[in-house]
Protein backbone atom coordinates (compact mmCIF):
# COMPACT_ATOMS: atom_id res chain seq x y z
CA UNK A 1 0.00 0.00 0.00
CA UNK A 2 1.63 3.29 -1.07
CA UNK A 3 2.24 5.91 1.60
CA UNK A 4 0.58 9.32 1.57
CA UNK A 5 3.93 10.96 0.74
CA UNK A 6 4.39 8.63 -2.23
CA UNK A 7 0.87 9.53 -3.43
CA UNK A 8 1.65 13.25 -3.39
CA UNK A 9 5.08 12.65 -4.91
CA UNK A 10 3.45 11.00 -7.91
CA UNK A 11 1.02 13.90 -8.32
CA UNK A 12 3.78 16.51 -8.14
CA UNK A 13 6.10 14.42 -10.31
CA UNK A 14 3.44 14.14 -13.01
CA UNK A 15 2.83 17.89 -12.97
CA UNK A 16 6.54 18.76 -13.02
CA UNK A 17 7.24 16.33 -15.88
CA UNK A 18 4.26 17.25 -18.08
CA UNK A 19 4.19 21.04 -17.73
CA UNK A 20 7.53 21.61 -19.54
CA UNK A 21 6.55 19.03 -22.17
CA UNK A 22 3.14 20.57 -22.92
CA UNK A 23 4.53 24.09 -22.39
CA UNK A 24 1.21 26.00 -22.47
CA UNK A 25 2.92 29.41 -22.48
CA UNK A 26 4.84 28.58 -25.63
CA UNK A 27 1.65 27.15 -27.17
CA UNK A 28 -0.25 30.40 -26.60
CA UNK A 29 0.77 32.12 -29.87
CA UNK A 30 -0.10 29.03 -31.93
CA UNK A 31 -3.44 28.72 -30.15
CA UNK A 32 -4.26 32.34 -30.97
CA UNK A 33 -3.17 31.90 -34.58
CA UNK A 34 -5.24 28.80 -35.35
CA UNK A 35 -8.34 30.25 -33.65
CA UNK A 36 -7.99 33.62 -35.33
CA UNK A 37 -11.36 34.97 -36.42
CA UNK A 38 -13.31 32.97 -33.83
CA UNK A 39 -15.46 34.72 -31.27
CA UNK A 40 -14.29 34.73 -27.66
CA UNK A 41 -16.95 32.17 -26.70
CA UNK A 42 -16.04 29.91 -29.64
CA UNK A 43 -12.34 30.12 -28.76
CA UNK A 44 -13.03 29.12 -25.16
CA UNK A 45 -15.23 26.24 -26.30
CA UNK A 46 -12.43 24.95 -28.53
CA UNK A 47 -9.99 25.28 -25.64
CA UNK A 48 -12.25 23.39 -23.21
CA UNK A 49 -12.72 20.50 -25.61
CA UNK A 50 -8.99 20.43 -26.40
CA UNK A 51 -8.18 20.05 -22.68
CA UNK A 52 -10.78 17.27 -22.33
CA UNK A 53 -9.29 15.46 -25.33
CA UNK A 54 -5.79 15.93 -23.91
CA UNK A 55 -6.78 14.28 -20.61
CA UNK A 56 -8.51 11.43 -22.46
CA UNK A 57 -5.47 10.79 -24.66
CA UNK A 58 -2.94 10.81 -21.82
CA UNK A 59 -5.08 8.71 -19.46
CA UNK A 60 -5.66 6.18 -22.26
CA UNK A 61 -1.93 5.77 -22.80
CA UNK A 62 -1.35 5.62 -19.03
CA UNK A 63 -3.88 2.83 -18.52
CA UNK A 64 -2.96 1.02 -21.73
CA UNK A 65 0.77 1.36 -21.13
CA UNK A 66 1.02 -1.89 -19.16
CA UNK A 67 -0.84 -3.83 -21.85
CA UNK A 68 1.35 -2.34 -24.59
CA UNK A 69 4.52 -3.24 -22.67
CA UNK A 70 3.34 -6.82 -22.05
CA UNK A 71 2.16 -7.33 -25.63
CA UNK A 72 5.46 -6.24 -27.17
CA UNK A 73 7.66 -7.67 -24.39
CA UNK A 74 9.06 -4.26 -23.43
CA UNK A 75 10.86 -4.10 -20.09
CA UNK A 76 10.48 -1.17 -17.71
CA UNK A 77 14.15 -0.08 -18.03
CA UNK A 78 13.87 -0.33 -21.81
CA UNK A 79 10.75 1.84 -21.75
CA UNK A 80 12.50 4.43 -19.59
CA UNK A 81 15.52 4.58 -21.90
CA UNK A 82 13.44 4.79 -25.09
CA UNK A 83 11.14 7.42 -23.61
CA UNK A 84 14.11 9.33 -22.23
CA UNK A 85 15.81 9.44 -25.63
CA UNK A 86 12.63 10.69 -27.26
CA UNK A 87 12.03 13.33 -24.60
CA UNK A 88 15.68 14.42 -24.63
CA UNK A 89 15.55 14.76 -28.41
CA UNK A 90 12.51 17.03 -28.20
CA UNK A 91 14.18 19.13 -25.49
CA UNK A 92 17.38 19.40 -27.50
CA UNK A 93 15.44 20.55 -30.55
CA UNK A 94 13.69 23.25 -28.51
CA UNK A 95 16.97 24.34 -26.92
CA UNK A 96 18.89 24.60 -30.19
CA UNK A 97 16.08 25.98 -32.37
CA UNK A 98 16.58 29.39 -33.94
CA UNK A 99 14.33 32.18 -32.60
CA UNK A 100 11.07 32.46 -34.48
CA UNK A 101 8.34 35.02 -34.78
CA UNK A 102 5.36 34.55 -32.51
CA UNK A 103 2.81 34.57 -35.32
CA UNK A 104 3.77 32.57 -38.38
CA UNK A 105 1.56 32.14 -41.41
CA UNK A 106 2.61 28.67 -42.49
CA UNK A 107 0.51 26.06 -44.29
CA UNK A 108 -0.30 24.13 -41.10
CA UNK A 109 -1.88 27.14 -39.44
CA UNK A 110 -3.81 28.01 -42.59
CA UNK A 111 -5.17 24.47 -42.75
CA UNK A 112 -6.08 24.64 -39.06
CA UNK A 113 -7.97 27.89 -39.56
CA UNK A 114 -9.93 26.33 -42.42
CA UNK A 115 -11.23 23.53 -40.17
CA UNK A 116 -14.57 23.99 -38.43
CA UNK A 117 -13.33 22.31 -35.24
CA UNK A 118 -9.67 22.43 -34.24
CA UNK A 119 -10.12 21.23 -30.66
CA UNK A 120 -8.87 17.69 -31.31
CA UNK A 121 -6.45 18.35 -34.14
CA UNK A 122 -4.18 20.23 -33.97
CA UNK A 123 -4.94 21.60 -30.47
CA UNK A 124 -5.22 18.40 -28.42
CA UNK A 125 -3.11 16.29 -30.77
CA UNK A 126 -0.27 17.03 -31.31
CA UNK A 127 0.00 20.48 -29.69
CA UNK A 128 -1.00 19.60 -26.11
CA UNK A 129 -0.64 15.83 -26.01
CA UNK A 130 2.10 15.17 -28.53
CA UNK A 131 4.65 12.33 -28.66
CA UNK A 132 6.71 13.81 -25.83
CA UNK A 133 3.79 14.09 -23.39
CA UNK A 134 2.63 10.60 -24.34
CA UNK A 135 6.14 9.19 -23.80
CA UNK A 136 6.33 10.80 -20.36
CA UNK A 137 2.89 9.44 -19.44
CA UNK A 138 3.79 5.90 -20.51
CA UNK A 139 7.03 6.28 -18.57
CA UNK A 140 5.02 6.90 -15.41
CA UNK A 141 3.44 3.47 -15.91
CA UNK A 142 6.71 2.00 -14.62
CA UNK A 143 6.25 3.92 -11.33
CA UNK A 144 2.70 2.69 -10.69
CA UNK A 145 2.43 -0.43 -8.55
CA UNK A 146 -1.23 -0.17 -7.54
CA UNK A 147 -4.50 1.50 -8.41
CA UNK A 148 -3.82 4.41 -6.01
CA UNK A 149 -0.67 5.20 -7.96
CA UNK A 150 -2.72 5.44 -11.16
CA UNK A 151 -5.21 7.70 -9.38
CA UNK A 152 -2.35 9.98 -8.30
CA UNK A 153 -0.96 10.20 -11.85
CA UNK A 154 -4.43 10.90 -13.28
CA UNK A 155 -4.93 13.66 -10.71
CA UNK A 156 -1.61 15.14 -11.82
CA UNK A 157 -2.79 15.05 -15.46
CA UNK A 158 -6.03 16.81 -14.45
CA UNK A 159 -4.05 19.54 -12.65
CA UNK A 160 -1.87 20.01 -15.75
CA UNK A 161 -5.02 20.27 -17.89
CA UNK A 162 -6.41 22.95 -15.54
CA UNK A 163 -3.13 24.90 -15.67
CA UNK A 164 -3.09 24.61 -19.47
CA UNK A 165 -6.69 25.82 -19.73
CA UNK A 166 -6.09 28.84 -17.47
CA UNK A 167 -2.87 29.75 -19.29
CA UNK A 168 -4.33 29.53 -22.80
CA UNK A 169 -7.49 31.32 -21.70
CA UNK A 170 -5.27 34.27 -20.80
CA UNK A 171 -3.10 33.75 -23.89
CA UNK A 172 -3.87 37.12 -25.46
CA UNK A 173 -2.63 38.97 -22.36
CA UNK A 174 0.30 36.59 -21.90
CA UNK A 175 1.63 37.18 -25.42
CA UNK A 176 1.25 40.95 -25.08
CA UNK A 177 3.07 41.01 -21.71
CA UNK A 178 5.89 38.57 -22.48
CA UNK A 179 6.45 39.52 -26.12
CA UNK A 180 8.32 37.67 -28.85
CA UNK A 181 11.71 37.70 -27.12
CA UNK A 182 10.18 36.50 -23.87
CA UNK A 183 8.43 33.63 -25.62
CA UNK A 184 11.67 32.58 -27.31
CA UNK A 185 13.55 32.73 -24.00
CA UNK A 186 10.82 30.74 -22.28
CA UNK A 187 11.00 28.11 -25.01
CA UNK A 188 14.75 27.74 -24.38
CA UNK A 189 14.22 27.30 -20.63
CA UNK A 190 11.49 24.73 -21.19
CA UNK A 191 13.69 22.93 -23.72
CA UNK A 192 16.49 22.66 -21.16
CA UNK A 193 14.10 21.28 -18.52
CA UNK A 194 12.72 18.74 -20.99
CA UNK A 195 16.28 17.71 -21.93
CA UNK A 196 17.11 17.17 -18.24
CA UNK A 197 13.96 15.09 -17.73
CA UNK A 198 14.82 12.94 -20.74
CA UNK A 199 18.39 12.36 -19.55
CA UNK A 200 17.13 11.41 -16.10
CA UNK A 201 14.76 8.87 -17.69
CA UNK A 202 17.75 7.31 -19.48
CA UNK A 203 19.81 7.27 -16.27
CA UNK A 204 16.97 5.57 -14.40
CA UNK A 205 16.68 2.97 -17.16
CA UNK A 206 20.42 2.22 -17.15
CA UNK A 207 20.42 1.94 -13.35
CA UNK A 208 17.44 -0.40 -13.58
CA UNK A 209 19.32 -2.66 -15.99
CA UNK A 210 22.54 -2.52 -13.96
CA UNK A 211 20.74 -3.48 -10.75
CA UNK A 212 18.57 -6.21 -12.28
CA UNK A 213 18.82 -9.27 -9.98
CA UNK A 214 18.90 -11.65 -12.95
CA UNK A 215 21.83 -9.75 -14.50
CA UNK A 216 23.69 -9.55 -11.19
CA UNK A 217 23.16 -13.26 -10.59
CA UNK A 218 24.49 -14.05 -14.06
CA UNK A 219 27.59 -11.91 -13.51
CA UNK A 220 28.18 -13.51 -10.12
CA UNK A 221 27.88 -17.01 -11.57
CA UNK A 222 30.24 -16.08 -14.40
CA UNK A 223 33.03 -14.74 -12.19
CA UNK A 224 32.79 -17.33 -9.43
CA UNK A 225 35.28 -20.20 -9.83
CA UNK A 226 33.75 -23.55 -10.55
Amino acid sequence: MPTVSHFWELILGTIIALIPMINPLASAPTFLAITEGDTHERRLQQLRMACVYMVAILVSFLIGGTFIMGFFGISIPGLRIAGGLLVAGIGSTMLMAAPREVFTDDAAQQAARAKRDVSFSPLAMPMLSGPGAIAVTIGFTSLATGWLDYVAIILGILVVAAITYCTLRLSERVVLVIGTNGMNALSKVMGFLILCIGIQFVVNGVVGIATDPVLLRGIRDAVQPR
